[in-house]
């Protein structure tokens, strides 16, 4: 599967990152060419001049093409690699529910599941944001339900089919319980999580971070 465009690729990114991870998991099911920079976020490099005239908002991942040209936010680097294949839909439908769960991701999803982890496990603040972490479990719940609901209905997340909207949503749901969510009430999301790890290139996290030295 290609989305027409084989040059070769250069991911900057962390795997303490969710949006990071989401790049790793789709180039491995693509079988597509990279190379790996690591940005070490919490050391602050993704704030150094050099990588600031890459994406001046500061945030990894970015997608630098053969030509030098610069994709950054994670979701429109999963459908600019997804394009032409069956993880994009063509149809316009079936694209839009694909949008819409990844616009849902990171509106609802991201800002509170992903939160609570980078809270707990990345900062060590657990015991000193209790109100912060009270609020995003209240959201981040919310979220979980959302995606409960739909997958009691259908295999995957926008439809029968395995899109870049399971990914993007995949990232951060499956070490959830790292952000202090219990995940065990929520049984259809863990048969999703089998299904996506029995996808074809599936690499786990502590798999990629092994690859690339981290």
């Amino acid at each position: 599967m290609s989305n027409g465009d084989d040059g070769p690729l250069t991911v900057y990114g962390d795997l303490k990152s969710g949006n990071c991870y989401k790049i790793e998991l789709l180039l491995q099911r693509l079988d597509r060419q990279y190379q790996w920079r690591q940005i070490d976020i919490l050391a602050g490099a993704a704030r150094t001049p050099e990588f600031l005239k890459k994406n001046p908002n500061g945030k990894v991942p970015i997608l630098e093409l053969a030509d030098g040209c610069i994709l950054c936010e994670s979701n429109a680097i999963l459908c600019y690699l997804a394009t032409g294949t069956p993880l994009l839909p063509e149809a316009a439908f079936e694209r839009a529910r694909v949008m819409q769960w990844l616009f849902f991701e990171q509106h609802r999803h991201e800002p509170n599941v992903a939160e609570a982890r980078f809270i707990i496990r990345f900062l060590n603040q657990g015991e000193t944001e209790k109100d912060r972490l009270a609020e995003k479990h209240q959201a981040g719940y919310r979220a979980l339900d959302v995606m409960e609901a739909s997958l009691s209905a259908r295999d995957f997340i926008a439809g029968a089919e395995y899109t870049v909207a399971d990914i993007a949503l995949y990232a951060y749901s499956h070490v959830a319980d790292e952000g202090g969510f219990d995940l065990s009430g929520y049984p259809f999301i863990q048969r999703w999580f089998a299904r996506i790890e029995a996808q074809p290139g599936y690499l786990s996290l502590e798999e990629a971070r092994t690859r690339h030295g981290h």
